[in-house]
């Protein structure tokens, strides 16, 4: 049960502060020497606000021994801060903060098994109701019960109410649809990479990118996917098997060290790098697991990070120290570095999940006043086929940074001249997790920008030309029906 697991590890995290003024108040630990704190920490929080302590052994027996205590201390606390509800002892700044449960459950259709219509109508056989395309942020917010939209900006994406569960769902568990928040999809679709291409997800566990990217490519050309966990590794290979993901090979390997030069990666044109960031993105109730996207991307910045800081960021750290952010933007510019030094490169894609933005807007500065004219920072337009219109075709100076997607409503912080070509995403404003996207295309003195640009305007997603608050328009089935 991975994912209860993660869900009472998730929820000890947010209740961590009250949880510790619950131990110190019963003096659990002094009682109890040989429990560990953080231990300590889960069983309260399962004795007290989860399903009240369905593990065995001696530590159910230790919790029970002192739950009157405990029971005694929150009732206390409660009086204290003159709150009845268990989640009023979360600080303010954490319930002011729109969380998880405003934020719709986003689920993409995974189009190399499937297609978004037949996805709907498995839906609508299900009892849920159909609205079709979006036509803006607010609709996605007024979504209840068991409607559900296409996203008004992401072609695969289907939107249904904040919690709604599809875990057990078939189409869940066939690899038909993956449960991806719609900022986590940005990365993939605005790198689009022509089918045929050979690209890099260079910190690619969990794979739900790497899944996308693959979708995108419609399982033709080469991915190359590094991380240096075994464990994540297996279990990023399951899951990129049950998506029907094809053409791919994970390498257990610190992207850092992998050489450019070597001809297995002359034909790379795209790169999707998603580094360690601080996850201060993250809404409440879905927390980032920090050290394993560290890992991800390699030991290198575990050693540059202080001793302590490479373990899980509660949410209720919203602002991580300043020797933090430091260590953390000083390895994201160097492994951004190390990734446009790959000679074929055209384009690449550096996300986050920080609000921060040493993490993302100085970052992205840095290494391009490193590199010079040899790249420009890009935006692409909204709907696939919009992203190669425009003047994002046009033949430009070198180091120009282009504006476009102008219908996405957040954009990069003014930190340098037109910043505001990267995108940021939050739950306020866009109704996701909080994200920052750039993406850097090579410009060739004397030659037509985005000369590589896959062909997607000739081959429309589905969705483009809809109009808003309208079903889109059914078109043929071809991959394999789900009944």
């Amino acid at each position: 049960h991975i994912r209860q697991l993660y869900a009472l590890v998730s929820e000890t995290l947010r209740y961590s502060p009250v949880l510790e003024k619950l131990l110190a108040g019963a003096a659990l630990l002094q009682a109890e020497k040989k429990l560990p704190p953080q231990l300590a920490k889960v069983l309260v929080y399962d004795l007290l606000f989860g399903k009240g302590l369905k593990c065995g052994g001696r530590w159910k027996a230790l919790a029970r021994r002192h739950r009157a205590r405990l029971e005694a201390e929150l009732a206390r606390l409660k009086v204290q801060q003159k709150v009845s509800r268990n989640e009023d002892l979360l600080a303010p700044v954490q319930a002011a903060s729109p969380g998880a449960s405003q934020v719709p459950r986003y689920i993409r259709v995974n189009t190399l098994k499937t297609c978004v219509d037949d996805v709907i109508d498995f839906f609508k056989r299900q009892g849920y109701s159909y609205l079709g395309t979006a036509a803006n942020v607010e609709e996605l917010r007024a979504l209840s019960g068991k409607k559900f939209l296409l996203d008004l900006h992401l072609p695969e994406l289907l939107v249904f109410p904040p919690q709604t569960d599809f875990h057990d769902n078939l189409l869940y568990t066939s690899g038909h649809i993956i449960l991806q928040d719609k900022a986590s999809c940005l990365p993939a679709f605005l790198l689009n990479p022509a089918a045929g291409s050979h690209v890099i997800d260079a910190c690619a566990a969990p794979g739900n990118k790497t899944s996308h990217l693959a979708a995108i490519l419609k399982n033709k050309g080469q991915i190359f996917a590094f991380d240096v966990d075994t464990k994540r590794l297996a279990t990023m290979n399951t899951m990129l098997m049950r998506a029907g993901v094809t053409g791919f090979q994970l390498a257990q390997q610190d992207f850092l060290t992998v050489d450019p030069r070597d001809p297995k990666y002359s034909k790379v044109t795209y790169i999707l790098l998603d580094p360690s960031c601080s996850g201060s993105g993250n809404v409440r109730g879905s927390i980032r697991p920090t050290r394993s996207r560290v890992w991800a991307c390699g030991p290198q910045v575990m050693a540059a990070l202080p001793a302590g800081m490479v373990n899980r960021l509660p949410r209720e750290e919203a602002a991580p120290s300043a020797e933090r952010l430091q260590a953390l933007a000083g390895f994201q510019r160097k492994v951004l570095s190390h990734a446009l030094s790959f000679p074929a490169l055209q384009r690449l894609v550096y996300s986050t999940c920080s609000l921060h933005r040493e993490e993302n807007e100085d970052v992205v500065h840095a290494v391009l006043q490193e590199w010079g004219s040899a790249f420009r920072c890009a935006g692409l337009g909204g709907r696939r086929g919009d992203a190669l219109q425009g003047s994002a075709l046009t033949l430009v100076p070198r180091h120009r940074l282009v504006n476009a997607f102008p219908s996405w409503p957040c954009r990069g912080l003014a930190a340098f001249p037109r910043a505001e070509c990267c995108l940021r995403a939050s739950p306020a404003d866009t109704l996701t997790h909080g994200f920052f996207v750039a993406v850097l295309e090579r410009c060739e003195e004397g030659a037509a920008a985005l000369s590589s640009l896959p062909a997607a305007a000739e081959n429309p997603q589905h969705g483009e030309g809809t109009a808003p608050g309208t079903a889109p328009k059914k078109r043929k089935r071809k991959k394999q029906r789900v009944k």
